[in-house]
This record gives structure tokens, sequence and C-alpha cells, in this order.
């Protein structure tokens, strides 16, 4: 299993890392270059949708075929949340007669709600746990 952790590295900035060794800077909107944990979790959503989405695709529409991803939700600041993350895969069809897009859009649809976690996780609600481990003096 992949291990996963942050360390700070200076006011309100954070690395994440990864045992496989990838690193993702984030911080404060009012840093540059840097991601927010907000935005990370829309990121993380559109890259699940996406790849959830990418074997049907790549079938219809063959394997180099372009696509983005817009997400996007406003904070709901009294309540510390999204209430609401909309996504947009966009896609060139042009090729696809009116059946064949159809038949796509069901498939794609499907993909998405059946094997993207985070969306699943999200939709569903999950169990968050928190504990301070003290690293200091045994």
């Amino acid at each position: 299993m992949t291990k996963l952790w942050v360390e700070r590295t200076g006011t309100r900035r954070y690395t994440g890392h990864s045992s496989r060794g990838a690193q993702v800077l984030v911080g404060s909107e009012d840093v540059d270059g840097v991601f927010t944990p907000g935005e990370l979790l829309k990121i993380a959503l559109a890259a699940c949708s996406g790849m959830s989405s990418d074997a049907p695709l790549a079938r219809r529409l063959g394997e180099d075929y372009p696509a983005a991803i817009q997400v996007c939700g406003p904070a709901d600041r009294e309540q510390e949340r999204y209430p609401l993350l909309e996504e947009t895969l966009e896609l060139d069809l042009s090729g696809l007669d009116e059946a064949e897009k159809q038949r796509l859009l069901t498939v794609v649809h499907r993909a998405v709600e059946q094997v993207c976690t985070v969306g699943r996780t999200l939709q569903s609600g999950t169990e968050v746990r928190f504990e301070i481990a003290d690293r200091g003096r045994p």
C-alpha cells in the first residue's frame, strides 16, 4: 500500500509525499505555486472521473483521444465544506452519430458512477478519524 504524508515547510505551507516518490505543494490561497487542499480534492475528483471513463472512451474514440475535465464548486465558508462540485468532461464527439454518442454517454456515466472511488466517497460520505501522536519524549 502506498504511504502518504504531508510535511510542514512554512506557515500554512506543506509538501505532500507518496512512498512512490510523488510530491505536491499545498498551501493557502494567498501562496503562489501551491494547491489548496480544496483544489486538490476537486482535482482528485476530476482525475478519478477521467481515469474511470478512460477505457470506454479509448475503445470508442481511439487510444489518443484528447479530453479535459473542468471541475468547480465554491466553498460554503459558514459550514467549511463544498455543497456542490460540478464536473464537465470535454470531448470531441463529432465522429459519432447521435445513437453512438448516446450509447457512449450512457457507458461513460455508468463507468464513473461505478468505478470512481473519489466520487463515490464524496457522494456517500465517509468517516474520518483524526488523532494526535506525540513524537517527543517517550
